[in-house]
């Protein structure tokens, strides 16, 4: 049964029966107080909270959904939702009838419908509302059905899976154990064959490494932030066991297929560059492969920045030019900078513990160009390297 109570849902009803007072909120210029007081005089008191929150979870919305201002979710599932441009590459794999089992507030449902028939699912009756609401604002309601039920409920397996398990099944926060979903690991493993093939969204901190056995694993990121990990199986899977895909802000994807042994790279001392790698390639173990074909190096056994001496373009890193070498002692550090030409500065470290405020706090950075601390580990000894991002 669903899990929230009626009054949420009827309040959400009754703001979808009343769009005007959007209108109201977006044309007010004066402050919150006067714009509460005004929609109190034909609205309850509830019911202005409800969409003063809505309308300031819809401009947040604006990051991951291009009619964020149309859409419906609360602060919980939009956190949880999947972003537009990530939901559109993964339906790219899908096509005809797809169940969207714990489909939310519809973030991969909507992608989804654009390929085929989409049956979303889901336990609580505000959500299911939430991904028709959501599929209309899309354009994509004629393609798709919103069942308010268990996933146990659902008989008919004809047909490809995308599911999205529950990853704050409790209101201690996220769980990071894919034991702890709900649905959980066994049920997941339980699904898997049941259907022609499909894809198990999981959070990219997840234990995931050996869990599903004979499918792909994919890490994808976003504008350089990893959002998912995706396990591909049965006809969608591919014929690597892993995969790491950048996404850029303006939507261009460049995708890398192999095994964390595919390849072995030599560590050298820093050449003329130094390369922070996105963190889909590092989740997903690629890190040596991605390297090799860049013909890049590595700094030390343990760091995953890279080298080179030759510059090299790749969507997989970000590159900065190492103007200086020290030690990574604060006293050498802090007379460095004290002549420097730098006004503002970016602190940059994986493996070292460093409190980056405090050093930060610590520095004279009275010129004004922009430049970029890195604090790594090169061939075992820690080392700050002073560096311009290209």
């Amino acid at each position: 049964m669903p899990s929230e109570s009626h009054s949420e849902l009827d309040y959400f009803q009754s703001l979808h029966q009343s769009p005007e007072i959007f209108d109201l909120i977006q044309q007010h210029a004066g402050s919150e107080f006067h714009l509460q007081k005004q929609l109190r005089k034909n609205y309850s008191q509830d019911l202005v909270r409800a969409a003063l929150t809505l309308s300031e979870l819809r401009i947040r919305g604006r990051a991951k959904f291009s009619l964020a201002d149309q859409m419906w979710f609360d602060r919980k599932r939009l956190e949880q939702s999947t972003p537009e441009l990530v939901s559109q590459y993964k339906a790219q794999r899908f096509s005809g009838t797809v169940y969207d089992f714990c489909c939310g507030m519809g973030g991969d449902l909507i992608s989804l419908a654009k390929r085929g028939t989409v049956v979303g699912v889901d336990l609580e009756s505000l959500l299911c509302q939430f991904a028709r609401w959501n599929s209309e604002v899309y354009g994509v309601s004629e393609t798709v059905t919103v069942l308010n039920s268990s996933i146990e409920e659902v008989r008919d397996r004809q047909g490809w899976l995308h599911i999205d398990p529950d990853r704050r099944p409790h209101s201690g926060g996220k769980v990071i154990r894919i034991e702890d979903y709900l649905p959980d690991l066994e049920t997941l493993l339980e699904l898997i064959p049941q259907f022609q093939g499909g894809a198990i969204k999981l959070s990219p901190a997840s234990n995931f490494a050996g869990k599903f056995p004979e499918t792909e694993t994919e890490l994808i990121s976003l504008n350089g932030e990893c959002k998912e990990a995706t396990i591909w199986f049965g006809e969608l899977a591919g014929d690597q066991e892993f995969r790491a895909t950048a996404i850029s802000k303006e939507g261009n994807v460049d995708s890398i297929a192999g095994h964390p042994l595919d390849a072995f790279v030599s560590i050298t001392d820093a050449g003329d560059y130094i390369y922070d790698p996105d963190p889909a390639v590092v989740r997903s173990g690629l890190l040596d492969v991605v390297a090799d074909q860049f013909s890049l190096s590595r700094l030390d056994p343990e760091e995953e920045y890279l080298t080179s001496t030759e510059k090299v373009e790749s969507p997989f890193f970000r590159r900065f030019k190492i103007l200086e070498t020290l030690s990574n002692n604060e006293k050498e550090i802090r007379k460095y900078f004290r002549t420097a030409p730098f006004g503002q500065l970016e602190i940059k470290c994986r493996r070292i513990p460093v409190s980056i405020e405090n050093l930060r706090r610590k520095l004279s950075l009275k010129g004004a160009a922009a430049g970029v601390l890195i604090i790594a580990r090169l061939q075992g000894k820690a080392r700050a390297l002073i560096c311009e991002r290209e």
